[in-house]
């Protein structure tokens, strides 16, 4: 079979690292909007859309025929930094969605095509902007695999072997409590959490014996990716605002997961009307295809010529799909049908709790959706939290591929189901996945019972 023939040799070529492609062991040959064919002539409902990356799904229509009106022109492919029509029209359509201060007035800087690099280039400007080396960062972050990206991330496996080495001695990083509800830090809900967590930060910053330096910047997510979906609450980052800029700190709002209206809103940080001083943008801005930048205050840009480099920031086809993505996704309200869209899908899987307590806590913004999976017979903490349990939740993830649904799962010790569908789910798919996910918790339950 070309499906198993095809997992054996990549089993056999690629390195131990592989990750996707051990959970999800699908070799897809075709795709359209949400659904991909795999290698076995199976459909499957994608709610993994290249981890967030697919906000308009699989070779949607208006996409395929920008890349193809390109390829047919006979522009270069590949321009390093210098200017082309698509990237001028790609900077424009972008910067007129950019929220707040930035709107129309930041400026941009093309990074390699990855969001790490982005997140390298964004910790690299603010150290040079303010002459300072220090970073404030969360529990439970996740902001890329490179070494500067790794030391401002939360799991202990992003700081193993190399990871280990340089990063905290040449970028000192102080790491702050993310106001995490169903595990909460201080066991007082995300809201009180937030307060806290900020109370924290500010007494670093002007208590002459905190033993913790003035930052360059502090970096976070609005809402947590891989961290499992864990939305930090409006009223915290309004307070990180104030401090940062009563203080003269830099923030950075990490928006590659939950940027170009995955969380409901263009720009997840919108929704408490906070503007950063440089955001981090990557996945979807470039229509799925490799791209990633920061915007930043246009009075930041204090950078020397060749001081944040690469060889593939002149991506032609990413500009020419990122472009097409962004203005059709504003065009089509596809944040607020997300925003709509999502919220039905996390009341369908908050019925479902009712039936199977494994479900502990539903949470999300938009179609960024995750579902804290514990043990329902193991003792509360005094939030009445239960511990995870990854047994069940990989019994789930693997009853749902059986059903044709990918999804993955994050969070600590894998035990939060994500939901990442692109924004072009229609409501019947939201339906099907819903059904799917039912269908597979009872199987999933049947085998814990077991």
């Amino acid at each position: 079979m070309l499906r198993t023939r095809l997992l054996d040799r990549q089993a056999q070529r690629e390195s131990a690292a592989r990750t996707y492609a051990r959970s999800i062991p699908v070799a897809p040959v075709a795709a359209s909007g949400a659904q991909v064919t795999g290698a076995d002539g199976r459909t499957y409902l994608d709610c993994l859309s290249g981890a967030g990356t697919l906000a308009l799904g699989h070779n949607h229509p208006d996409v395929v025929a920008a890349l193809q009106q390109v390829l047919a022109s006979g522009a270069p492919l590949h321009a390093l930094d210098m200017i082309t029509p698509q990237k001028d029209a790609f900077s424009e359509e972008l910067l007129k969605r950019l929220p707040g201060t930035l709107n129309q007035q930041a400026k941009l800087h093309f990074c390699s095509p990855a969001g790490t690099d982005a997140v390298e280039a964004a910790l690299k400007l603010a150290r040079t902007a303010t002459g300072r080396q220090g970073v404030f960062a969360f529990t439970g972050a996740y902001h890329g695999m490179t070494l500067g990206a790794s030391s401002v991330s939360g799991p202990g496996r992003m700081r193993r072997g190399p990871a280990a080495f340089g990063p905290a001695e040449a970028q000192p990083v102080t790491r702050l409590p993310y106001p995490y509800g169903y595990r909460c830090p201080f066991g007082v809900g995300a809201e009180e959490a937030g307060r806290l967590s900020a109370r924290l930060m500010e007494s670093y910053i002007t208590d002459p014996s905190s033993g913790v330096g003035k930052p360059a910047a502090v970096i976070l997510e609005v809402v947590q990716g891989e961290g499992g979906v864990v939305p930090g609450p409006d009223s915290w980052l309004r307070e990180l605002r104030r401090i940062t800029a009563e203080h003269g700190i830099l923030l950075v709002i990490d928006e590659v997961q939950t940027g170009i209206g995955r969380t409901g809103t263009f720009w997840a940080c919108e929704r408490a009307g906070v503007t950063p001083d440089i955001l981090v943008t990557s996945k979807a801005v470039g229509g799925g295809l490799p791209l990633a930048l920061i915007a930043y205050r246009p009075d930041l840009d204090t950078w020397q010529p060749g001081d944040h480099t690469g060889t593939f920031r002149g991506n032609t086809l990413a500009m020419a799909a990122g472009e097409v993505t962004l203005r059709t996704i504003a065009e089509q309200q596809l944040a607020e049908h997300a925003a709509k869209l999502g919220e039905r899908i996390r009341a369908g899987l908050r019925e479902l709790s009712q039936q199977y307590p494994q479900f502990a806590d539903v949470r999300g913004r938009g179609l960024m959706i995750g579902a804290e999976l514990v043990d329902p017979d193991a003792e509360a903490d005094e939030l009445g939290s239960r511990p995870g349990d990854p047994v069940f939740a990989r019994a789930l993830q693997v009853a749902c591929l059986e059903r044709g649904l990918i999804l993955e799962l994050g969070g600590r010790g894998d035990t939060v189901l994500r939901l990442l569908p692109p924004l072009v789910l229609t409501d019947e798919q939201a339906d099907s996945v819903l059904g799917r996910i039912a269908e597979a918790a009872a199987e999933a339950a049947k085998g814990r019972a077991a």
